[in-house]
């Protein structure tokens, strides 16, 4: 091909990017001399801020006729990321309203002669880059451009024709196979090159991709442009690409009949088990965006997933008395029509005999050949888990469907690499108190709760299936294995998240499952067995604890004195879940054995060197809520904690203490506000002045805790002391409103900045066009601090006029905080407080209500989020009643305010009418929770209108838009 840049150009241009790719710092340093820059990297940077089309051209053309792969390679890359980064000679744009309008670019800057000449040189890349790696970044850099053009208004008709006629040369041999695959990965990642032709001329390409004979590379290709396309396709149009789906089915059945995972077929290599896990994924999105698409193929499926999800049957090895937990690889008994023969020759395996000798090489390879199964096992779960959770009625009709996918995740759920842990002796020394996912099921064990109407939590349990199926969770219970009576009671924990009402029908059986294993053998099952009473209290938090509050105090008191550390700390984990939903008079009866176990913990007599400090920070945040939930009648105990804790506060220096300081902070605070302000009154002034001290000494910063356990507690203790907090006001509430007014921690990035978001305590967030990076710390301390502004204010009234206008000055502003809901809720919620501080203490000013209203007007009629928006009116609402009614304030509020109500009903009317009309192909039950939260914007809107007028003429409006809803849906638990 015929360069289209000067010689020299190409010269300079091949060093700049020979140092770049070398990276040698030497090279660097000769560099600046030659050129007189820093770096290789600002060169290709000026250069292109003086004559950006001539070197865009010269990375082009050097993409095709550099000697090496990495050299043509590397300028594939850059080529990419320099075309649409930010154009440095230009202004930013206007931000839009939406992510769609692209940022302008150096490619926006480009002649179109310019641009024409760069993607004939692609298109020679694409066609001739006898390199497979190199032509994968052809394929990356090619659709870029197709993309970034057609969002531009720039089709390349040039690229749609030679696609299409790559696709279809049948040339046999490296090369064609090359062009066929470089063609569909186009078609993948710029579905827009296709969607205006002819669907039957289409799926005609797709579908000769998907039976490729000579290439699995060419059917993966064809596999991904499919799903890439059929999630491009409008909801109306895509019944008529229906029967792209049988081919596109067909590459995983021939893939698992090869690999003797089908109807009985040879063995093939271990390649098929990755290349069928990579089908898989590829097909799972699809799954979720257009479940309907697989109704017709699920029976086929479904004689398909059983021998990929289910592992093969495998006894396990006989316990001993010197191994009496040995480790297995099976859990549950496979029927005969879904085992296969086991090949694994593993530690783990189960007894034969003769022994199998085998040599370290064939067990590397089995080793391999285990991690490419489970890989295949996790991708066809994950599958199945994707279209249940998107169409949970349409699986449920599938015979078999939802009890494979139970059981599959109830089978992976029990294979814990316990030798990974440090077996037994390493789990009880760890002191980190968390629960390892076995990690063949850590995505998808979460998710089978979401089979509705409790089909997950019947089949499990108790209720056989259609076919007969074993009762699965008792008989785990039951099992020689502790892995498997492990997995049992975490599943009831899993189930019980989205089946609560089925749950509720078999409490009782439940509880009678759970309650014998806080008397197992195995102190990991005990573990378990907490971890499984406190998630069930906080997924059916009352329920539980009213009806069954008996059985589970006779477990979880005495698991408060298990031998094993991390057992009773957990135990005293649950009862903090326990706690947070039982009446006061539930709890009173066990109050005294539980305050004198946690004491126990808390200051155990004995070795004071094998306590261990996990266990007082659990005792100490138990003793809290437990406090929290006796309220007064928890005064009895308070002698005996109140010292302890203070002692704690004094005495807890230096890093290992840390978290038991911040708890007994925590926990102080929590008694205080329990026991009432004349008990807590003698130690209310030792507790604030350690409250200063730990305020006003050195701040470490790797203590990241503090701040927020300070804030919180000085809350608390204002909490308790009621007006005679007032003095410290000056110690707590400066700080406070610094945090308040705090500027979030943003960063921009550019559109070609890939992982933005895995930076750690970064949140990334699209707004008005841009890529923005904020630090979650920052905005969580600026919520807490206005919560506690909401707590300082509600409890000191009159008391907190001093601040009431520092305070205003901060809260208004902060109701357009859009980085953080929390920050404007927690601002609805204060401004009329504030108000109301200012009137019961004579210094509310006519400014500060009109800047009140000023502001929370211009915010209802800029809010889209329904959520808010009634939270809005209610602030509206609970001001108006403050400051005396509606004629308190001049005209032209009222009228703003009703303004802005009828933009907002017209908003709401629109929006119904627009839901009503597309009901039958979106989310119905989606839309439904929209329309519950927008009843509530009505039922606020409408009070507000009352307060204003109790005939006022909009409140038939607000009728008429309520009636808009369609209310013809109906759950699905609801009809069946």
């Amino acid at each position: 091909m015929e360069p289209v840049v000067p010689p020299e150009i190409t010269h300079e241009l091949t060093q700049i990017l020979s140092n770049l790719v070398l990276g040698d710092n030497e090279i660097r340093s000769r560099e600046r001399l030659i050129w007189g820059y820093d770096s290789a990297e600002k060169a290709v940077n000026d250069r292109l801020a003086q004559t950006p089309e001539l070197y865009l051209l010269a990375l082009a053309q050097f993409a095709i006729m550099a000697d090496t792969d990495v050299m043509r390679s590397f300028s594939l890359v850059l080529l990419r990321r320099l075309l649409f980064r930010p154009s440095p000679s230009s202004p930013p744009a206007p931000t839009p309203s939406s992510n769609t309008q692209p940022r302008p670019a150096l490619y926006d800057h480009l002649s179109s002669q310019t641009i024409t000449t760069l993607e004939r040189l692609l298109l020679h890349s694409l066609q001739h880059e006898p390199n497979p790696k190199v032509r994968r970044n052809t394929v990356d850099t090619v659709s870029d451009v197709a993309n970034q053009g057609m969002r531009r208004g720039r089709p390349w008709h040039a690229l749609q024709g030679l696609v299409f006629q790559m696709a279809q040369v049948q040339t046999q041999g490296a090369e064609g196979t090359l062009g066929r695959s470089s063609a569909y990965g186009v078609f993948a990642a710029a579905p827009n090159l296709i969607m205006d032709l002819q669907a039957e001329a289409v799926m005609g390409v797709l579908s000769r991709g998907l039976a490729d004979a000579e290439s699995i590379e060419v059917r993966t290709a064809a596999l991904r442009a499919s799903v890439s396309y059929l999630e491009s396709t409008d909801s109306p149009s895509l019944p008529l690409c229906a029967p792209l789906l049988p081919p596109m089915l067909s590459t995983l059945a021939s893939l698992a009949h090869a690999l003797g995972l089908g109807p009985p077929a040879p063995a093939g290599p271990h390649a098929g088990y990755h290349h069928l896990s990579v089908f898989l994924a590829i097909l799972t999105p699809l799954g979720g965006t257009h479940p309907n698409l697989f109704a017709p193929h699920l029976g086929s499926l479904m004689q398909l997933m059983p021998p990929l999800v289910l592992p093969a049957v495998d006894c396990g090895p006989t316990p001993t008395v010197g191994r009496p937990f040995p480790t297995r690889t099976g859990s549950l008994p496979t029927p005969p029509s879904t085992a296969t023969p086991s090949t694994n020759s593993s530690p783990n395996r189960a007894f034969a005999f003769p022994p199998v000798s085998s040599s370290g090489k064939e067990q590397e390879i089995d080793e391999e050949e285990e991690d490419l199964r489970q890989t295949l096992r996790l991708s066809a779960l994950e599958f199945m888990l994707t279209i249940s959770e998107a169409r949970p009625g349409m699986v449920r009709r599938v015979q078999g469907w939802v009890e494979v996918g139970v059981r599959a995740c109830l089978e992976a759920m029990g294979e814990m690499d316990d030798e990974a842990e440090g077996g037994l002796v390493g789990w009880l020394g760890d002191d980190l108190l968390r629960y390892r996912l076995p990690t063949c099921i850590i995505r998808a064990v979460p998710r089978p709760p979401r089979m509705r109407n409790g089909r997950a939590l019947r089949v499990a349990t108790s209720v056989p299936s259609a076919d007969g199926g074993e009762k699965y969770i008792p008989s785990m219970l039951a099992s020689y294995d502790w892995r498997v009576r492990h997995a049992g009671l975490m599943a009831i924990a899993a189930i019980g998240e989205g089946t609560g009402k089925v749950m509720l029908e078999q409490l009782g059986k439940v509880v009678d499952l759970v309650t014998p294993m806080f008397r197992d053998s195995h102190p990991r099952v005990r573990y378990a067995a907490c971890q499984c009473v406190g998630q069930l209290c906080t997924d059916l938090e009352e329920v539980i604890q009213e009806k069954y509050h008996a059985q589970l105090f006779a477990v979880l008191i005495p698991t408060l004195e298990d031998p094993e550390p991390r057992v009773h700390s957990h135990a005293a984990a649950a009862l903090i879940n326990f706690c947070e939903g039982v009446a006061r008079d539930t709890l009173l009866p066990y109050l005294d054995p539980i305050v004198e176990r946690l004491l126990k913990l808390l200051n155990p007599s004995g070795d004071s060197g094998n306590v261990k400090r996990y266990v007082q920070e659990q005792a100490i945040t138990t003793l809290a809520m437990v406090a929290d939930a006796s309220e007064v009648m928890f005064a009895k105990h308070y002698g005996s904690i109140m010292p302890l804790l203070l002692n704690v506060l004094r005495n807890a220096d230096g890093p290992d203490y840390r978290k038991l300081r911040v708890k007994a902070m925590e926990c102080a605070g929590l008694v205080a506000i329990a026991v009432g302000r004349d008990m807590f009154r003698p130690d209310a002034a030792t507790l604030v002045e350690l409250l200063i001290h730990i305020q006003k000494s050195p701040v470490d910063p790797a203590d990241t805790q503090l701040g927020h356990y300070l804030i919180a507690t000085w809350a608390k203790v204002c909490q308790a002391m009621g007006p005679e907090f007032e003095p410290y006001l000056h110690v707590v509430v400066p700080a406070l409103l610094q945090t308040a007014s705090a500027k979030p921690d943003v960063s921009v990035y550019d559109e070609d900045e890939e992982k933005a978001e895995d930076r750690e305590g970064w949140e990334t967030v699209v707004m008005e066009g841009q890529t923005l990076g904020i630090r979650t710390s920052a905005i969580e301390e600026k919520c807490q601090a206005f919560e506690t502004l909401v707590i300082y204010c509600s409890t000191l009234g009159a008391k907190f006029a001093p601040y009431v206008l520092q305070s205003l000055e901060v809260t208004l502003p902060a109701l357009s905080f859009y980085y953080h809901d929390g920050v404007r809720e927690a601002c609805a919620v204060l401004i009329p407080m504030l108000l109301a501080a200012g009137k019961a203490s004579n210094t509310l000013t006519n400014q500060m209500v009109s800047a009140a209203f000023h502001h929370l007007i211009t915010c209802v009629r800029a809010e889209h989020d329904a959520s808010f928006t009634a939270s809005l009116y209610k602030c509206i609402n609970d001001c108006l009643r403050v400051v005396g009614g509606p004629s308190a304030l001049p005209k032209e509020y009222t009228d703003g305010i009703v303004e802005v109500t009828k933009h907002q009903l017209q908003l709401l009317a629109d929006r119904r009418k627009g839901r009503a009309n597309r009901q039958a192909e979106g989310d119905k039950e989606e839309m439904a929770l929209m329309e519950e939260v927008e009843d509530f914007v009505l039922e606020d809107m409408g009070k507000m209108l009352v307060v204003l007028d109790p005939a006022h003429p909009l409140l038939v409006a607000v009728s008429g838009v309520k009636d808009l809803g369609f209310n013809t849906w109906e759950s699905e638990e609801e009809e069946e």
